[in-house]
């Protein structure tokens, strides 16, 4: 768009860069600053135009675009060119992605890849690799307490292993995930230690105070994120004699977007590995990005203007790159990270959905869909470019987020319920098979979360201790139909690393001081290679999931209509122990699949009447694509298994 004042600006900008900018050639760079500045001038100046240094703050923010194009590699730039042509590529339904932690996985860069053929293996290619930059060695945050956001940890590698990793990747047609923490640092940054020291500049990259007046006014309408080992939202920081916001733990300091230098160095970082080869960038904690008082400090207008002015200058310098929102929020609030008011994503092309996970893990224990539909149904649309993550596990807790009004609309008080799920998937429950742990237990209110491998919380290691075998079945159809919802469901699938040869929790962490006070690491254990192993000797459990997943990731990647095109469609059905929809070819309308998800712990029927209208079973039968078996109708019904799936096609 072109606009007097802004391009005016530009010209000027332009023409003040530093002189080695001139000197390469930026034809694609130029085309795309022009087609996006009136973009990022809007937005600058809607975050920072009252400032005196308004005009110089900008010339800073085009220098460093530029700057980071001209160390963007030649390879780099072909990549931008070809997902510009083909700006839809990550909606294809070939993507097929999993999360895990560098050194419990292979010890180091190098040995992660070493380990790639087990990726190939079972159809994952795309990887994310949980934090690897530096920080302590204690306060750490398992990686999000960051104290260089330019090194790596050494106990992972170097930045040159980095660089070999993600060519090798590319070479594989493997997408590389890395996090950048936008939040907050460590408390041991350069940038903390020299606001300590007494540097004003510094100091201004941080929420700080000399008294309580000001954070006890944030405090009014902040929540606690760990209400048991981090009460509060500031820390008192005796070498610095000031209170210091620390949302997330007293050793992580909350970043000041107020102040555009920080925004200019933490987009200077994200283009930093964008050139290092990263497809997909995780930004980590984007919900808590501006901070108002008066409010709960997340989700303000501000944080999404600032994540659309990262989009548009990264789209300058690093277009082929991708943003998801780490952003485990309301429902109603996490679409929004995609971009409000556009067809297009501008802000993150991925986000979280974390709804689905949670309505997941509320049919697992109440042994139906009846939620699972009802949040379906109300799950926020996206954008047209854009696409959720669904993930069964991750590296984090399981929050229990879903909207009340859905609860109680299933019929569920949303107090009670809430506690039924924390007793059940922590054993508390009669007759419960999970072995989970509680995780950030509010004394105040009661609220809890959930730690826990998949495994464990399906039932297979209590199964597996009583050598039950029907109860590990059980299991093992639980652990498979989960991911089968993953995979079908529209999105990117994300599985988290040892699930696919059903790990089990790992009580290791309790005794080490550094993790101890912390449940998720009982499902951050090692990942077992002599377990794994096992995935190749018939009728082991591991054989068995292990086979099961990778069947079901081939299969995906044959079926255009799981590709993201809006394409799916709910079908309310009256038995409430399943979860029906159906997607259909973007190309090719006539081609649709049929899924039906039975959570129930005995065989379900399906009336196929509710089926014809839709043009459903018009020939008696369909084929299940996964068991290539036909699936006829009896007395005007079809039957579906315990704990079962069906991808049904004519």
């Amino acid at each position: 768009m072109y606009e007097q004042a802004s391009h005016a600006l530009l010209n000027e900008i332009l023409a003040g860069l530093r002189p080695e900018i001139g000197k390469f050639r930026l034809r694609h760079f130029y085309t795309r600053l022009g087609a996006n500045f009136y973009a990022i001038y809007s937005l600058f100046k809607l975050l920072y135009g009252d400032r005196p240094d308004f005009k110089q703050q900008m010339v800073r923010l085009v220098e460093t675009l530029a700057l980071r194009y001209m160390e963007r590699t030649p390879a780099l730039r072909k990549s931008d060119l070809a997902r510009e042509v083909n700006y839809n590529w990550f909606l294809s339904q070939k993507w097929v992605g999993m999360a895990l932690y560098c050194d419990r996985f292979a010890d180091n860069l190098q040995g992660l890849r070493e380990k790639l053929p087990y990726f190939q293996e079972l159809g994952v290619n795309m990887l994310h690799v949980m934090p690897i930059l530096d920080c302590p060695l204690e306060n750490n945050d398992g990686g999000y307490a960051v104290r260089d956001f330019r090194k790596i940890d050494t106990r992972y590698g170097t930045l040159k292993d980095v660089e070999e990793l993600a060519a090798t990747l590319k070479s594989r047609e493997i997408l590389l995930v890395l996090d950048v923490v936008v939040n907050h640092t460590s408390d041991e940054h350069e940038w903390a230690t020299r606001a300590r020291q007494g540097e004003k500049k510094y100091q201004g990259y941080y929420y700080v105070f000399d008294n309580r007046e000001t954070p006890d006014a944030y405090e009014e309408g902040m929540p606690e994120i760990f209400p048991v080992t981090a009460p509060g939202n500031f820390t008192w920081d005796e070498p610095m004699g000031k209170w210091v916001m620390t949302v997330f733990n007293n050793y992580q300091w909350d970043l000041n977007y107020r102040n555009p230098a920080v925004l200019i160095e933490m987009l200077d970082i994200i283009l930093f590995w964008a050139n290092k080869g990263a497809d997909i960038l995780r930004l980590d904690a984007v919900a808590f990005l501006w901070k108002k008082i008066g409010s709960t400090c997340q989700n303000e207008r501000e944080a999404h203007l600032l994540l659309r002015l990262m989009k548009d200058c990264c789209q300058v310098t690093a277009p082929g790159v991708l943003f998801i929102a780490e952003a485990i929020v309301a429902p109603g609030e996490i679409a929004k990270y995609f971009g409000e008011d556009a067809i297009y994503s501008k802000e993150c092309e991925i986000a979280y959905n974390a709804s689905l996970m949670a309505l997941l893990w509320d049919a697992v224990a109440t042994k139906n869909a009846n939620l699972l539909n009802l949040g379906v149904k109300n799950l926020p649309n996206k954008l047209e470019r854009a696409t959720w993550l669904n993930y069964v596990r991750c590296h984090d807790d399981i929050g229990l987020g879903f909207d009340d009004s859905d609860v109680v609309l299933a019929g569920y008080d949303p107090t009670l319920h809430r506690a039924f799920l924390v007793d059940y998937f922590t054993g508390k429950f009669p007759s419960s098979p999970a072995r989970g742990m509680p995780f950030g237990t509010n004394l105040k209110t009661g609220d809890a979360r959930i730690s826990g491998s998949l495994a464990s919380l399906v039932g297979l290691e209590s199964a597996l201790e009583s050598e039950d075998e029907e109860a590990i079945n059980a299991a093992i159809n639980a652990l498979t139909l989960l991911h089968s919802i993953i995979l079908s469901f529209g999105g990117l699938p994300l599985m988290y690393y040892g699930d696919a040869v059903g790990t089990l929790n790992n009580l290791e962490f309790l005794s080490d001081p550094a993790t101890q006070h912390d449940s998720r690491w009982v499902h951050r254990s090692r990942f077992d290679w002599e377990k794994a192993e096992k995935r190749h000797q018939s009728g082991t459990v591991e054989q068995r999931i292990f086979s099961a997943l990778k069947k079901m990731i081939a299969l995906r990647k044959e079926l255009p209509a799981f590709a993201d095109f809006d394409n799916r469609h709910l079908l309310l059905v009256e038995n409430q122990n399943l979860l029906v929809f159906y997607r259909t070819d973007p190309e090719n309308c006539r081609s649709r699949v049929l899924v039906i998800n039975n959570f129930n712990i005995e065989p379900q029927s399906l009336p196929v009447d509710t089926l014809t209208p839709h043009e459903f079973y018009v020939y008696e039968s369909m084929t299940d694509l996964y068991s290539g078996e036909r699936v006829p109708v009896e007395d005007g019904q079809i039957s579906i298994p315990a704990l079962s799936f069906y991808w049904l096609k004519d």
